[in-house]
């Protein structure tokens, strides 16, 4: 069983209040200090992480009035000597999928979502590393290119600001992604123009290639890509799964473009617009059906209208490139590796 330590800093008179949160809410143990000289007291609540959630909601409603002296702090627990006892059949129960809660979901996707110098530094080098195992057929510089690249952040956060409806990040997550493609596609397309390519290497024809089992991939992609988020597997692995889906096909796209072979640039186009909408699409769908969801009414209504709006726009482009696919797939073994 894991735990999380819930501290709360609140005014004086909302001891009781405390007091009765953690014992509706299943605290495996709590305490509450005596009031400092500010006129505040610190209580600490141990609880299983599946029922934090809860409780934090809680918290917030009774707490979070027009007095804004009260704090409320996660902080992560390792072991918890002697061991609680556990209840006959506890270990089954859960309330949600979900282990981490929304605030600390939040946490970590904003980090992604943040346009800055490094985010922008990490897409240039990438892009050139995986530019180059392209053209040199090099599978290992490839995968080293994929590693390093940070296409996960702003689309896990896309999708999770599109579960809660929360516009401002939605706005942070499309700009800081397009800022990563727009930085790929521009020196993939100067190296393609500047380098001319004739003899296309079987790794580049390959990201030409798009089939509707692309599409299982890139869905596979995403909803990973969620998983690892909420129940703790490795974001590095789920990371670089998200950038074999986005990072070569742009790379292959920009090399394409830049150097006139536009038919196969099409093919790559195809498939880097696929995965992007499989990714955002399954990642969003794992958010909701995981429980994710705003704290208040008015905020879950709103939140679920732009998730059936979101949905709904993914699903009619997958539909569109779909049919795409199905007529593009034709021409690629006549396909000629020569500029036009």
């Amino acid at each position: 069983m894991s735990y999380r330590l819930v501290e709360v800093v609140a005014p004086e008179g909302h001891g009781d209040t405390i007091r009765a949160i953690a014992e509706n809410h299943d605290a495996v143990e709590s305490w509450i200090s005596d009031a400092d000289a500010s006129g505040r007291i610190t209580a600490w609540l141990l609880m299983d992480k599946k029922d934090v959630q809860a409780c934090i909601d809680v918290v917030q409603t009774a707490l979070g009035g027009e007095d804004k002296r009260w704090r409320a702090v996660l902080i992560p627990v390792d072991a918890v000597l002697p061991s609680p006892e556990k209840e006959p059949g506890e270990e089954e129960k859960r309330r949600s999928a979900i282990r981490a809660t929304r605030e600390e979901l939040f946490n970590n996707v904003e980090q992604g979502a943040k346009l800055h110098r490094n985010y922008l530094v990490l897409a240039f080098l990438s892009t050139v590393v995986a530019a180059i195992g392209l053209l040199q057929n090099n599978v290992a510089v490839v995968i080293g290119a994929m590693v390093i690249a940070p296409l996960l952040g702003p689309n896990l956060a896309f999708a999770f600001a599109t579960a809660l409806g929360h516009r401002e990040l939605m706005i942070r997550a499309l700009r800081t992604n397009f800022a990563g493609l727009s930085v790929a596609l521009a020196v993939s397309a100067l190296m393609g123009a500047v380098l001319q390519p004739q003899e296309l290497s079987p790794e580049l024809i390959s990201r030409t290639v798009v089939g509707y089992d692309t599409i299982a991939l890139a869905l596979a992609s995403g909803a990973a890509a969620v998983l690892s988020l909420t129940t703790g597997l490795s974001a590095a692995l789920v990371g670089v799964m998200v950038a074999v889906a986005l990072l070569p096909p742009t790379a292959a796209f920009g090399l394409l473009a830049g150097s006139g072979h536009w038919t196969l640039a099409l093919g790559a186009l195809i498939l880097l617009a696929v995965n992007v909408v499989c990714i955002n699409l399954s990642a969003h769908i794992v958010f909701w059906t995981q429980g994710l969801r705003p704290r208040t009414w008015l905020e879950q209504q709103a939140a679920k209208q732009s998730a059936l709006l979101t949905s709904l726009v993914w699903i009619v482009l997958l539909a569109i490139l779909a049919v795409a696919i199905y007529f593009y797939k034709g021409p690629l073994p006549q396909i000629a590796l020569t500029p036009g």
